[in-house]
C-alpha cells in the first residue's frame, strides 16, 4: 500500500473468522491498513474449509481475505499470549469475533489491551452484542435477521421468508458495521482521545435498519410480509417474469417514471394508476394490476424487455445472475470485476474495493 491510502499506517490485528470480521478487515485492507490475520496453530479460521478447495483453501476463504498477512499463534499458550500483547503495543485496532467473554478468559480483554496500548481500538463482532439474555446463543444470519424482524418481510407473495443470497446480518450488521466503528473510534484517537471498545450486535444493526417495518408500527399496524410498498405492495416497484423464464426489476417509484414505463409497455391507460395518487399499496386494484402485468411482462424474453426500456428512464433493468454481471460494462467501466491471483488457488474473479478515492 502507498501513501496516498486513507489508513495507511494504521496496523490491525484480526481474530475473526469466518465472514463478518474477515470481510470487515478486508475492507481496512482495502483502503491502506496493515492487516494482520491470526489464526490458531491447528484448523484455524473455519472458512478455510468451506467450500470448494482447489489446493490448500476454499474460495470463501480467498474472497474475504486478500491484502492480510498470515500468522499462526495459540493464543492459550502463555507466551505466545505475551507475544501477542507486545504486538497489541504497536497496534491500532484488534478485531474479534469470539462469543462474549472469551476474550477476557484469555486473558485478553478490553481492560488488559488498553492497558498495554490506551490508544487501541478493539471491536467485537458478535451475533447479539455484550450484553442482553441472548449475550451467549449461538447464530447465524438467519437468526440474527430474523430476530430483528427482517426475515419475516423477506418473503414471496405466498408468505414464507425467502432466504436472500446477500448475508444481511453479517455483511451490513457486522462487517459494515464494524467498519463504522472502527473509522468512528480512531478518528476520536487521532483527535486526542482514548481508545474505544466497539461493541458490535450484528441482530442490533440489522434491527436499526428495519426501517420501513417499524415505520409501519407507527402508523399503527405491522408491515404485511410481500405487501409493502417496497416488498411486492405495488405493481411500480416488483419483479417481472420474461417469456424466457427470466426477471425485470422495475423501480418506477416516482410518477414520472410510472408514466414513462407505461409509454414503453404502450398502457397508457395505466399512466394515473399509481400509489402516489391514493391507490392502496398492497390493496385488491393494486395486486389486479401486478397480476396484469405479470401477463404482459411474460410477452417477451428479458434481452427484448432490456432492449425496450434502453433509452427509456424509469428505472427498468434485467435481473442479472453474477456471471452477467462481471461482464456488464458497468462494472468493467469501474474497474469492479476484476481477475486476482492467489499464490496457491490461482486466478479468480474479486469485486474490487466498493470505495473510490481521489489521489
Amino acid at each position: 500500500m502507498t501513501p496516498h491510502h486513507p489508513l495507511a499506517g494504521i496496523r490491525v490485528l484480526d481474530l475473526s473468522r469466518l465472514l463478518p470480521g474477515p470481510a470487515a478487515t478486508m475492507h481496512l485492507a482495502d483502503m491502506g491498513a496493515e492487516v494482520i490475520k491470526i489464526e490458531d496453530p491447528g484448523a484455524g479460521d473455519y472458512a478455510r474449509s468451506m467450500g470448494l478447495v482447489r489446493e490448500e483453501v476454499s474460495q470463501f476463504f480467498v474472497a474475504v481475505n486478500r491484502g492480510k498477512q498470515m500468522l499462526r499463534m495459540d493464543l492459550k499458550d502463555a507466551a505466545q499470549r505475551e507475544r501477542f500483547l507486545g504486538m497489541v503495543e504497536q497496534a491500532d485496532v484488534v478485531v474479534e469475533s469470539f462469543r462474549p467473554g472469551v476474550m477476557q478468559r484469555l486473558g485478553l480483554g478490553w481492560e488488559a489491551l488498553r492497558a498495554r496500548n490506551p490508544r487501541l481500538v478493539m471491536c467485537a463482532i458478535s451475533g447479539y452484542g455484550a450484553s442482553g439474555p441472548l449475550a451467549q446463543q449461538a447464530g447465524h444470519d438467519i437468526n440474527y435477521i430474523g430476530y430483528a424482524g427482517m426475515l419475516e418481510q423477506n418473503a414471496g407473495r405466498d408468505g414464507r421468508p425467502a432466504l436472500g443470497n446477500l448475508q444481511v446480518g453479517d455483511l451490513l450488521g457486522g462487517a459494515q458495521a464494524a467498519v463504522q466503528g472502527i473509522l468512528a473510534a480512531l478518528l476520536a484517537v487521532k483527535m486526542g482521545g482514548a481508545g474505544r471498545f466497539v461493541d458490535i450486535s450484528m441482530t442490533d444493526t440489522v434491527f436499526a435498519h428495519n426501517i420501513f417495518p417499524l415505520v409501519a408500527v407507527n402508523e399503527g399496524a405491522e408491515a404485511q410480509p410481500g405487501r409493502g410498498l417496497l416488498t411486492g405492495g405495488v405493481p411500480c416497484y416488483n419483479v417481472y417474469r420474461s417469456s424466457d423464464g427470466r426477471y425485470m426489476a422495475m423501480g418506477a417509484l416516482e410518477l414520472k417514471f410510472w408514466q414513462a414505463c407505461c409509454t414503453v409497455l404502450q398502457r397508457p391507460d395505466l399512466a394515473q394508476q399509481h400509489w402516489q395518487l391514493g391507490q392502496e399499496v398492497g390493496g385488491r386494484e393494486a395486486m389486479a394490476m401486478v397480476a396484469e402485468l405479470d401477463a404482459l411482462f411474460a410477452q417477451r424474453t428479458q434481452a427484448e424487455w432490456t432492449t425496450l426500456f434502453a433509452d427509456a428512464d424509469c428505472c427498468v433493468s434485467p435481473v442479472l445472475r453474477t456471471s452477467e454481471a462481471l461482464a456488464h460494462p458497468q462494472f468493467r467501466e469501474r474497474s469492479m470485476a476484476q481477475r486476482r491471483r492467489h499464490e496457491t488457488e490461482g486466478e479468480y474473479w474479486a469485486a474490487a474495493p466498493p470505495v473510490k478515492f481521489s489521489f
